[in-house]
């Protein structure tokens, strides 16, 4: 700053070998030489630099006139530097079209700043390193270091300086230079912040007999800086003294025996920069016992120093010691992984430990004494910058668990693919029985044949590795065929719909619908998912769709559709089977309504997939009870279409009974009666299960003798169909 009275002028001067001299008065440049030459030779035969008078010597070169500052930078400031450091060191209002309204400077001062020295660097090897990992044209923030004063800074002074200083940081934290993992980073400016705010307080103006604060707020942080007197009466301190986040001291672990210094600092977006912190490099021992599950930052970080350290006890059950409130800040990621109950959560009280080169996340003198997911308050023994860190672990069963469900699905998978051949074989051999060849029968073997497919595929890509061709293949077709299942399903649960609730279509027109539905939609989903996520088959664990890059969603977002719709059609049916059974009550004093809810209940569960929602209720929850209801369930459901629909069924008992005895009738007219065949057989109606059934076509009775109808006829007897 040099004076020619009686104006004080702000002059600064640029070089850099690709835009040449440049001259910049008051924060503005003035004048420039883009193509002068570099030249050793000054013309004086003097070595000395004069500043000043020449007194009585012949110096060729001089400048008269008072300097208030001389500072010499280690690089060319850009021009936005060069005007927030004039208006700084002028007491101007500083505005930035980057800070929002609400962190404004203060307001426009006319102090002049006067005799203002030159600090010794306050940059520690940590901020060597920070500057290493920048191109030196784009940190600001380290050159203004080089500036800060070394005296007693007037309150207006430090104020602007403290804003100006701020706003470097914003710079640094907005610079598209910065890596990825800033981490580092971002560790090594907080520490910078801490030693200029230290420093700023220490040399702030004190009074006598009164404290001396200074606080505001900038895009970077909300900072609180105090001077306390000797024998300063202070009960208890907080910072900030509004909102939920905040750190307090209490009084008695003020010692006041001196000149106090404090320093708050609440940070807003600096817990952003800490993506994925690895445990093992943390000095969190809680947090290294699950090394391959990342640490993130849950809350903003706050910050705090006295000088003098407050006496605090060593003991973290013991008093006085330092209470942190923070509220968690977590991203919709983080919000999901909170929510997934599969997931457990480790929340640590941390601090940044800079006892070695590079600030480590820490909790050694912290203790987490209460909280939620919401918040959380920590006692700690010291004071620095504190924060929230958060792990998320993904719960994982014992290796007994394990075992077991591994068995049960081995075993049931077995059982069921056993069960299902009967089924398929049953419904081929009696399929010329016309109660058999009906719509409801083909659907029964068409999900039996889905069912019996994918799991044999299951059973098989257990022995294949992931990111193998082969595997990638059983996963495409486990994919087609578990979907089928689930779209015949489906099927079930419409055609029961249609049958019981609301009839609709003949049968022709129906059929082709179901058939559609059953095959036809899972192949187009199949071939939407491989077109656009074929890498996401068989990669990751096992032979199955990947469960990282969303494409699972590709089967369990039809399955749930499903469900949902199976759970609506059964409620209408179960309701309608309910009033029916307190009918028959009422009419013939039949008191079995609810078995016979019961039983209609256990009959439709296997084909309409309800039990898959011990599925879903074991991936929210991963409750072991669920865990296990799903697996046994999940792989006997061919076991329980077969029980249910093939060998509990009267009507496929009755059919399989007549194909016996048609078996036997006709190996016995062959041999001793010679009987002319029917064309046709037109049976009465009957009752079976509870439906009356329509007569029916029985062409297999063409060999039965007449004698053979007329007596079951007499007995009232039913002809199976």
């Amino acid at each position: 700053m040099l004076s020619k009275w009686p104006y004080w002028t702000h002059i600064l001067f640029t070089w850099k070998k690709t835009a040449g001299l440049k001259v910049y008065l008051n924060g503005t440049f003035t004048a420039g030489d883009e193509t002068g030459s570099i030249s050793e030779s000054y013309g004086d035969p003097y070595s000395d630099l004069v500043i000043g008078t020449g007194n009585d010597k012949a110096y060729g070169h001089y400048v008269t006139g008072a300097f208030d500052e001389f500072v010499i930078w280690e690089r060319a400031l850009l021009p936005a530097e060069i005007f927030l450091y004039y208006s700084a060191a002028m007491g101007h209002a500083i505005e930035s079209a980057t800070t929002p309204n609400a962190f404004k400077e203060l307001p426009f001062t006319t102090t002049t700043v006067r005799a203002i020295g030159v600090s010794p660097p306050v940059v520690s090897s940590m901020h060597e390193e920070v500057r290493s990992s920048q191109d030196p044209e784009s940190v600001p923030l380290l050159g203004f270091l080089k500036t800060l004063p070394n005296r007693t800074i007037p309150h207006d002074t430090a104020s602007n300086l403290t804003q100006a200083f701020l706003k470097n940081v914003e710079e640094v934290l907005s610079s598209p230079g910065l890596p990825e993992q800033s981490g580092p980073v971002v560790s090594g400016l907080i520490e910078t912040v801490d030693r200029v705010m230290e420093h700023m307080v220490a040399n702030l103006e004190p009074s006598p007999n009164a404290l001396i604060s200074l606080g505001g707020t900038s895009f970077v942080a909300d900072f609180s800086l105090m001077k306390l007197p000797h024998n300063y009466n202070l009960p208890h301190y907080r910072f900030p003294t509004r909102g939920k986040n905040y750190i307090s001291v209490p009084g008695e672990a003020f010692t006041m025996q001196s000149q106090t210094t404090i320093v708050g600092l609440f940070y807003h977006n600096m817990h952003s920069y800490y993506k994925e912190i690895s445990p093992a490099q943390t000095r969190i021992n809680e947090a290294a016992d699950f090394k391959d599950d990342k640490i993130q930052v849950a809350s903003c970080l706050i910050s705090l120093n006295v000088e003098p350290s407050p006496a605090l006890s060593v003991n973290l059950s013991g008093a006085p010691l330092i209470k942190i409130v923070l509220t968690h800040v977590l991203s919709e990621e983080q919000q999901e992984q909170v929510l997934n109950q599969s997931n457990k959560i480790f929340l640590y009280c941390a601090f940044l430990d800079y006892s070695s080169k590079e600030g480590v996340w820490s909790n050694q003198g912290c203790v987490r004494s209460e909280g939620n997911m919401s918040y959380s308050v920590c006692l700690c023994n010291h004071l620095t910058n504190f924060a929230i860190l958060m792990q998320v672990v993904p719960l994982k069963l014992t290796t007994g668990h394990r075992v077991a469900l591994s068995t049960i699905g081995y075993v049931g998978c077995s059982i069921s693919i056993f069960c299902l051949v009967i089924t398929l074989v049953t419904f081929a051999v009696l399929s010329s029985v016309s109660t058999i060849r009906n719509q409801r029968y083909h659907i029964h073997a068409n999900l039996s044949f889905a069912i019996l497919v994918a799991e044999i595929l299951l059973l098989i890509s257990a022995s294949f590795d992931p990111g193998t061709l082969p595997c990638k293949i059983m996963a495409v077709l486990l994919h087609f065929f578990f979907l089928s299942a689930f779209a015949w399903m489906l099927v079930e649960g419409l055609h029961l719909y249609s049958m019981v609730v609301k009839v609709f279509g003949s049968e022709g027109s129906k059929h082709i619908y179901y058939y559609g539905i059953g095959w036809g939609s899972p192949l187009v989903i199949c071939v939407v998912s491989m077109t656009s996520a074929l890498g996401s088959y068989g990669e990751v664990d096992n032979c199955w769709l990947s469960l990282k890059n969303g494409a699972i969603w590709a089967f369990v977002a039809p399955a749930l559709c499903v469900i949902v719709v199976n759970v609506g059609i059964l409620i209408s049916v179960t309701r309608i089977i309910s009033r029916i059974s307190g009918e028959n009550y009422k009419v013939h004093g039949d008191a079995n309504a609810v078995k016979l809810t019961a039983k209609a209940v256990a009959v439709l569960l296997p084909i309409l997939g309800i039990s898959w929602i011990f599925g879903v209720l074991a991936v929210n929850t991963h409750s072991l009870p669920f865990l296990y209801i799903f697996a046994i369930f999940n792989s006997l459901q061919g076991f329980f279409v077969f029980l249910f629909h093939c060998l509990l069924n009267s009507e496929v008992r009755a059919a399989f009974k007549h194909k016996t005895k048609v078996w036997s009738l006709t190996s016995s007219s062959m041999r001793n009666i010679n009987v002319k065949p029917f064309n046709s057989d037109i049976v009465r109606p009957c009752v079976t299960d509870g439906l009356d059934q329509r007569a029916v076509k029985l062409p297999e009775l063409n060999t039965l003798p007449l004698s053979y109808l007329v007596d079951e006829w007499k007995q009232g007897g039913c002809i199976p169909h």
